[in-house]
């Protein structure tokens, strides 16, 4: 036997062939002196051909290496040692850690090559993607999944150079992110980009990138700022890149385009829509027990013709005046707007019915001093309607209506007067709505035309009649004409009526002239046929068309009309003279044109409106002779007839013969009669005698005495 110790002893547990990493020991030489299994399948040898060979002789290509250089320094100080190394033969990368052990140094390494190429990509992007944030002229971050920022860009460096100089920490690389968002930043959009924020940083990097947006303001100097932020997560990653884009031009752009929408762009004034969204407001805000809104309509008296005579830029000029003069006069917190044209509105908070009419009172005498525009003073006056909300008006746009109703009734019984709306002008208003809607339709067809006799003075005869349109409604019956010409003056229809009545008229005229009864026939235009430029043309159509001659046609004009647009009145008039139509001036004595003026139009006749006949009839007795005589005696020296209207007395009748009027007409003398009317009327007068005037004093003592 041998001795025991010289036996064979029993062998020890391999501890290290179970642990995952690859492991193998060098002694102090640098020869193998164990490997495990995992070692085995890295290194690609079997234990047995290493086991007492030397490590770098076994594997010279890492010879001089890293590798060498960490081993002898281990060896050396007994320091451990870790370090990535790249195995060329192998071409992969290995994680090694070297540690001092009894018998030499004992070496860890694992193969880490597809973790270290997927950084080595990471990087490359991470460089290609700085590259790409640096050129961005937006300020522009990458934030890492830590929050906190990894690269800056040029841009964003300049910003922070400007916040620093209104005393905002922008911050930089590897400071938190949100929390250089909270410097100078309101706490309602900090909050929502930090919710953002994390809301990006919670998704998987395998899942698609997320992204938001928001824009926000801030406070630099004595300027506000707007950004749009802009974040969105690097693919395959929890980076997150995040540009801000100064967005302030575009936002005072898009503030200014707002402003202009909603405001007046001559004056400034809010406009008709701003004003109606403030008349909501208030009108919402108002309590049952407080005073209630009020809306004041004022609409300019006889503006077209300021327009007209001084030209539209000195108009838009005396526009902003009045504008201005309004803001002055209204109490704070009211508010002065423009609806278009020559229209203004007032919106009046907390204003009873009593306020308002003051209000408007005190509005009216802005126009007591001339307005002065280019060196030019020009008086105006304003109409103004006022409406005053009812706990049954709690619509902006019925408000308005109800103000414009009101406007329009102060507008009908005379310039510069102010009205307070009623519930009876409502109804009004919806009638001239009906109004309009049925003339632009088929309410054409439904007018028909009375005619009233007209006079001669001297002998008595039927010299002529007047056209006077009425409308056959079908619902209402027979419509004078002050209830819905004025609407069609409005609205443009009176030039296709008057279009009509010129044809119907001279047709008629034509056809009594055939019958042996050649009557004058007279018909009123309008003021707008004159802007129209189509009033030639029309009456030529009608007399061409009708066989009518010329002569037998008078185109009467009320004297406010003419002074509407003197000038394209004067040319127009003068054409149709030219070829024979006459011309009258009708209701003399109700405008406001000047004598000068008038005068100097192509009219053949004047007609004195009946207001001056009752008056007449008032005054004491030898003045009223005086003025008609006088007003017929400057008619007979310039050439011109006079015609004396609502005659409806003998006492009218013989004032006017003793003023010494040309013609007459009114209820005395004969009642405004249909077409099939006129051809009996006219035959009965030469059958009594031919003398009309006679017959009618006779038959009005006769109704007396019965």
């Amino acid at each position: 036997m041998q001795p025991d110790g010289d036996g064979p002893r029993p062998s020890q547990p391999d501890v290290l062939a179970g642990v995952p990493d690859a492991v193998y020991r060098l002694d102090h030489e640098g020869r193998f002196t164990y490997l495990n299994a995992a070692a085995e399948r890295l290194l690609e040898r079997r234990a047995q051909k290493l086991l007492g060979h030397h490590a770098f002789h076994v594997f010279p290509a890492s010879r001089g290496t890293i590798a060498e250089t960490h081993f002898r320094d281990v060896l050396a100080d007994r320091q451990p040692r870790q370090f990535e190394y790249y195995h060329e033969p192998q071409d992969r990368w290995y994680d090694v850690r070297a540690f001092p052990d009894p018998g030499g140094l004992a070496v860890f390494f694992r193969d880490i090559d597809a973790r270290h190429r997927t950084d080595q990509q990471r990087e490359a992007a991470l460089h290609e993607l700085t590259a790409v944030l640096a050129a961005l002229p937006t300020a522009t971050v990458l934030v890492g999944e830590d929050g906190r920022i990894l690269v800056t860009n040029r841009a964003w460096e300049a910003d922070a150079d400007l916040l620093r100089s209104n005393d905002i920490d922008a911050g930089g690389v590897g400071d938190g992110y949100l929390d250089c968002m909270s410097r100078g930043l309101r706490p309602g959009d900090h909050a929502m980009i930090a919710a953002a924020f994390h809301r990006l940083q919670a998704e998987s990097a395998e899942s698609p990138p997320g992204s938001f947006d928001h824009e926000y303001s801030a406070q630099l100097g004595s300027f506000t700022s707007w950004f749009r932020l802009q974040a969105a997560r690097v693919p395959e990653s929890r980076r997150i890149v995040v540009t801000h884009t100064n967005i302030t031009d575009r936002v005072r752009g898009e503030q200014a385009l707002a402003w202009r929408a909603g405001h007046d762009e001559l004056t400034g004034l809010p406009n008709r829509a701003t004003l109606l969204d403030m008349t909501a407001d208030a009108l919402a805000s108002g309590s049952p027990d407080a005073p209630g809104t009020a809306l004041l309509v004022l609409d300019l008296d006889g503006f077209k013709t300021v327009n007209d005579s001084l030209g539209h830029q000195l108009g838009d000029r005396l526009l902003r005046e009045v504008g201005g003069r309004l803001a002055e006069q209204v109490r704070p917190g009211d508010a002065v707007g423009r609806l278009g044209a020559d229209q203004f509105v007032v919106l009046a908070r907390d204003c009873d019915q009593a306020e308002a009419a003051a209000l408007a009172f005190r509005l009216q005498t802005t126009f007591t001093s001339p307005f002065t525009a280019s060196g030019i003073s020009v008086p105006l006056s304003a109409s103004i309607g006022v409406a005053v909300s009812r706990s049954d008006v709690r619509d902006p746009h019925q408000l308005l209506s109800d103000a414009d109703a009101a406007m329009f009734a102060a507008k009908s019984s005379g310039r510069d007067r102010v009205h307070l709306f009623s519930p009876g002008l409502r109804e009004a208003a919806r009638w001239r709505l009906e109004v309009a809607t049925r003339l632009r339709g088929d309410a054409i067809d439904q007018l028909v035309v009375h005619y009233q006799p007209v006079v001669r003075l001297d002998t008595g005869a039927v010299e002529g009649v007047e056209a006077l349109v009425r409308w056959q409604h079908p619902e209402r019956g027979l419509l004078p004409p002050d209830s819905f010409l004025s609407v069609a003056e409005e609205t443009g229809q009176v030039i296709p009526i008057t279009r009509w009545l010129l044809r119907e008229t001279t047709r008629k005229a034509a056809e009594w002239a055939a019958q042996g009864l050649p009557l004058r026939m007279s018909v009123n235009v309008s003021a707008r046929h004159f802007s129209a430029e189509t009033l030639v043309r029309d009456v030529r159509v009608a007399l061409r068309d009708s066989g009518l001659p010329p002569d037998q046609l008078v185109l009467e004009l009320t004297e406010t009309s003419v002074a509407e647009d003197p000038t394209r009145a004067e040319d127009q008039l003068t054409v149709l003279r030219s070829f024979g139509v006459r011309v009258a001036i009708d209701d003399f004595g109700t405008g406001w044109s000047s004598l000068a003026q008038l005068f100097s139009l192509p009219i053949g006749t004047l007609k004195i409106d009946r207001s001056l006949l009752n008056a007449a009839e008032r005054a004491v007795a030898g003045e009223t002779g005086a003025v008609l005589t006088a007003i017929v005696e400057l008619t007979r020296t310039l050439g011109i007839r006079s015609v004396a209207e609502g005659v409806e007395t003998p006492e009218h009748l013989r004032m006017v013969r003793e003023a010494g009027c040309d013609l007459a007409q009114g209820w005395l003398l004969g009642q405004p009669m249909p077409a099939e009317e006129i051809p009996r009327f006219v035959r009965s007068v030469q059958a009594a005698g031919g003398d009309l005037c006679a017959l009618a004093v006779a038959g009005s003592a006769a109704s007396q005495a019965g």
